[in-house]
C-alpha cells in the first residue's frame, strides 16, 4: 500500500491561476480525476470528522451530562496532537492512501464508547475510545488536509475545499436528522437514544472500506495535465525536523492565536447546546447547524475562487467579514450566556424564549466554518512551495488539535461549560486580529516568501504560464 513514488516536494501548482480555457484543458477519466478523488475524501470526512461532529453536535456526545465527554474529548485532541505532528512518518511507510485508511479506523471505537456510557454507565471505553481516536484521527487530519490542497487543480481549490468540508458538516446534518426522528416528542433535559449510536457506528466503521477507493497519487488525472506527486522521499528525521523549523517561521506564529479563536469554539457552541437546550432542540440545532454551515462554506469557496476579483482583496474582505460577525456572535454569548448562568434553564422550541438562545448556537456555527475554510486559504499562502504547503496543513491540524485540547478540557468545568469559555474565546478574537493581519495583508502582494505561481516564483503572468503548460502538454503528446 506504499506510494513509494511520489513525494511531498513536489513541483509547485498555482493557488491562483485562472482556469485553463476548456479547449485547452485535457480530457480525464471520471474515477481518475480530482473531482471523484475530492469526493472519496468527502465520504471518509462524512464517516469519520462527520459523525464524530454529529455525535458532539448533539450536546456532548449525546450525554447528559458534558463533564465526561468533554474529557474524553480533551484527550482525544492531545493524542492528535502528537500523531498529526508524526504524520509524516507513516506516511513515509505506508503511502498516502495507507494513512488515510489508518486515519479512520480509530473513530468507531470513540462511537462505541458513547454507546456503552449511553446504554451500561459504562466510562471506561468512552476513554479507551478516545485515545484510539486520538491516535489514528491526526494522522486523518494531516492527510486529508495535503490532499484537498494538492489534488485539484489550481482554480477549483477553493471550491473543492468548501465541497470537501461539506461532508464533515453533512454528518452533523444525518445525525441531527436521525436524532430528531428518534427523539422528536422529548421536551425535557436529558441524554440522547442510544440507538442513535449503533447509526453512528455502523457508518464509521466503514469508513475505512471507502478510504480505500482513494486512487494514489501518482493515478490521479488533473485536467491541467499536472502530475499530482505526495509522498516522502526524505528521512522521517528530515520531515520532523522541517515541520518544526516550519511551526516557528513567524509567519505561523502569528496565526497560532487566529487558529485558536476559530477553532476553540467548537467545544463552547457544543457544551452552550446541551447545558440549556431540551434532547430535540439539540437535535434541530444539530441539524439546522449544519444546513447553514454548508451554504456558507460553499459560498466562501466560491468566492475565494473568483480570479477576476484580485487576490489581495478576496483575502482582506473575508478577513474582515470573520472579524465583524465573530465579534458580533461573541457579545451576543456572553450577555445570553451570562442571563442563563443565573436562571439555568432547559429551552423547548415551544418556549417563548428559545430563539435568542437558539439562535447564537446557530451563528456560532455558521462562524466555525467560514473561519475553517479561511485558515486553509491562508496557509496555503503562506508557503513557498508545495512541500511547505503540506507541512503548514499538518501543522495547522496539530494547531487546531492543541487549541480544541485545551477548549474541551476547560469546558469539562462547570464554569467554563456555561459562561467561562465563552469569555475566553471572545477574548481569543480579539488578541488574535492583529497578528493575523500582519499576515493575512501580504496574501496577494507578491511578497518574498509568498508562493502564488505555478512556476515557483516565475514573473510571467498566469496567462503566459498557461499557454506554456498547454503547448508543453501538446508536444509532449506528439
Amino acid at each position: 500500500m506504499s506510494d513509494k513514488g511520489d513525494t511531498f516536494e513536489s513541483d509547485a501548482v498555482a493557488l491562483d491561476a485562472p482556469p485553463l480555457p476548456k479547449e485547452q484543458r485535457q480530457k480525464v477519466k471520471w474515477y481518475r480525476s480530482t473531482g471523484y478523488n475530492i469526493l472519496i475524501l468527502g465520504l471518509c470526512n462524512l464517516a469519520a470528522p462527520g459523525i464524530w461532529g454529529a455525535m458532539n453536535s448533539l450536546g456532548a456526545g449525546g450525554s447528559q451530562s458534558p463533564q465526561l465527554v468533554n474529557a474524553a474529548n480533551a484527550l482525544t485532541f492531545c493524542l492528535m496532537v502528537v500523531s498529526c505532528y508524526f504524520s509524516s512518518v507513516l506516511v513515509r511507510y505506508i503511502g498516502v492512501k495507507g494513512a488515510l485508511v489508518f486515519g479512520t479506523m480509530g473513530y468507531a471505537p470513540y462511537a462505541a464508547g458513547l454507546y456503552t456510557n449511553n446504554r451500561f454507565g459504562i466510562t471506561w471505553l468512552v476513554i479507551l475510545g478516545a485515545a484510539l481516536c486520538g491516535i489514528s484521527a491526526g494522522v486523518f487530519w494531516a492527510v486529508e488536509a495535503a490532499i484537498a490542497i494538492a489534488y485539484p487543480e489550481p482554480w477549483n481549490r477553493g471550491k473543492s475545499l468548501g465541497f470537501w468540508l461539506t461532508f464533515r458538516v453533512m454528518g452533523q446534518i444525518i445525525g441531527g436528522a436521525v436524532n430528531l426522528g428518534l427523539n422528536s416528542s422529548r421536551n425535557e433535559a436529558g441524554k440522547v437514544s442510544y440507538a442513535v449510536y449503533l447509526v453512528f457506528i455502523g457508518i464509521q466503521a466503514a469508513g475505512a472500506l471507502v478510504a480505500l477507493l482513494l486512487n494514489r497519487p501518482q493515478h490521479v488525472q488533473r485536467q491541467d495535465g499536472k502530475k499530482v506527486q505526495l509522498s516522502i522521499t526524505e528521512s522521517p528525521w528530515y520531515e520532523i525536523k522541517a515541520t518544526g523549523k516550519a511551526f516557528v517561521n513567524p509567519q505561523f506564529l502569528l496565526i497560532v492565536l487566529w487558529i485558536g479563536q476559530a477553532v476553540f469554539s467548537e467545544a463552547v457552541y457544543f457544551t452552550y447546546l446541551s447545558l440549556w437546550f431540551s434532547v430535540r432542540a439539540r437535535a434541530l440545532g444539530s441539524f439546522l447547524g449544519g444546513i447553514v454551515a454548508i451554504i456558507i462554506g460553499n459560498l466562501t469557496g466560491w468566492w475565494l475562487d473568483q480570479n477576476k476579483v484580485s487576490l489581495k482583496i478576496r483575502a482582506r474582505y473575508t478577513f474582515w467579514f470573520i472579524v465583524i460577525t465573530q465579534g458580533a456572535w461573541w457579545l451576543w454569548a456572553t450577555v445570553i450566556s451570562t442571563r442563563y448562568r443565573r436562571t439555568l434553564p432547559t429551552y423547548d422550541w415551544e418556549d417563548s424564549e428559545f430563539g435568542s438562545g437558539f439562535g447564537v448556537y446557530i451563528f456560532l456555527t455558521f462562524g466555525f466554518q467560514i473561519n475553517y475554510l479561511f485558515l486553509y486559504f491562508i496557509v496555503t499562502h503562506i508557503a513557498k512551495d508545495q512541500g511547505q504547503v503540506i507541512r503548514y496543513a499538518a501543522l495547522l491540524r496539530g494547531t487546531e488539535s492543541a487549541w480544541q485540547a485545551v477548549s474541551y478540557g476547560l469546558t469539562s468545568l462547570t464554569v467554563f461549560a456555561q459562561v467561562g469559555g465563552i469569555y475566553m474565546n471572545f477574548a481569543l478574537w480579539a488578541i488574535a486580529i492583529a497578528p493575523a493581519w500582519l499576515v493575512v495583508r501580504r496574501i496577494g502582494g507578491n511578497k518574498d516568501g509568498q508562493w502564488d505561481r505555478e512556476s515557483g516564483g516565475s514573473n510571467e503572468s498566469p496567462a503566459v504560464l498557461a499557454e506554456e503548460t498547454f503547448t508543453q502538454t501538446k508536444a509532449h503528446e506528439s
